[in-house]
């Protein structure tokens, strides 16, 4: 399925292992508190989690990974704490971007950046210019970001752009101006910290996303806890509307499995 094509206009076809995966990385303070330490601890570990999951879904074939890292709605938290993440957020530019670029990942970051430094504004510029061209796997950074908001821009650029549509507009006239135009929708929505809710992350985009929560905290989500999100994922069956006898022979490319290494020793 095209990036812009709609699963709710145009069935995808089956595929053994997700072309797009979206995640929210919750637990970084349970994590810290767990362990008697300052949150920003938890944060500063969540790092690390980051670039496990990057390396992974690069060696798994996965096309698209988007990751929820600061909602519209989390400047309601301490201002020390989105103080910290914002000063992170620039060193993880400033240090994980060549890598990024060496490994033909490209760097993208959606979200309203206006309220953000203008430093780090400029640093996600840059690095989305370096990677530009990058092919194995692209990475956005959903940063103040609200599925809402994206809805509500969404249509207001489109709207500035395309004023005839104003007496009627259909998916695809809006999707092109979605923050994730770039990318397919997700076919795996993953949760950690065993939260089960979507939180007001790409709203539009999930309407036939498979959802998967687990308990597991971010800073422990690693390989093998994505290896069993995906063999949750290739255990279901994407029916988009039709009935089980409905599906094509394509559908057997679920039979596929990642080993699940969970129980390894």
């Amino acid at each position: 399925m095209a990036e812009h094509e709609s699963s709710t206009l145009k069935i995808p076809g089956a595929r053994r292992v997700p072309r797009h995966i979206a995640i929210i990385m919750d637990g970084n303070g349970r994590w810290a508190k767990q362990r008697l330490l300052p949150r920003v601890a938890g944060h500063r570990r969540g790092m690390e989690a980051v670039r496990a999951v990057v390396r992974a879904c690069g060696e798994r074939g996965i096309e698209y990974l988007t990751l929820f890292a600061f909602s519209s709605e989390n400047w309601r938290r301490p201002v020390e704490e989105i103080s910290f993440l914002m000063q992170l957020f620039a060193l993880a530019l400033e240090q994980e971007v060549e890598k990024l670029h060496q490994n033909n990942v490209r760097f993208k970051v959606i979200g309203e950046l206006g309220r953000f430094d203008p430093k780090l504004v400029r640093l996600i510029r840059a690095a989305e210019e370096v990677t530009a061209g990058n092919t194995r796997l692209t990475l956005t950074v959903a940063a103040n970001y609200g599925g809402r908001w994206d809805l509500v821009q969404a249509v207001n650029r489109m709207l500035r752009e395309r004023p005839e549509l104003a007496s009627g507009f259909g998916e695809s006239d809006l999707a092109p101006y979605l923050a994730l135009s770039h990318a397919p929708e997700p076919d795996l929505f993953i949760r950690t910290g065993g939260e089960q809710r979507i939180s007001n992350f790409v709203l539009w985009q999930l309407a036939y996303t498979e959802l998967f929560f687990t308990d597991t905290l971010w800073p422990d989500f690693d390989a093998s806890a994505l290896d069993r999100a995906l063999v949750s994922y290739q255990q279901r069956e994407r029916r988009y509307g039709r009935t089980s006898e409905q599906l094509p022979a394509d559908a057997a490319l679920a039979s596929y499995r990642i080993k699940d290494t969970s129980n390894a020793g």
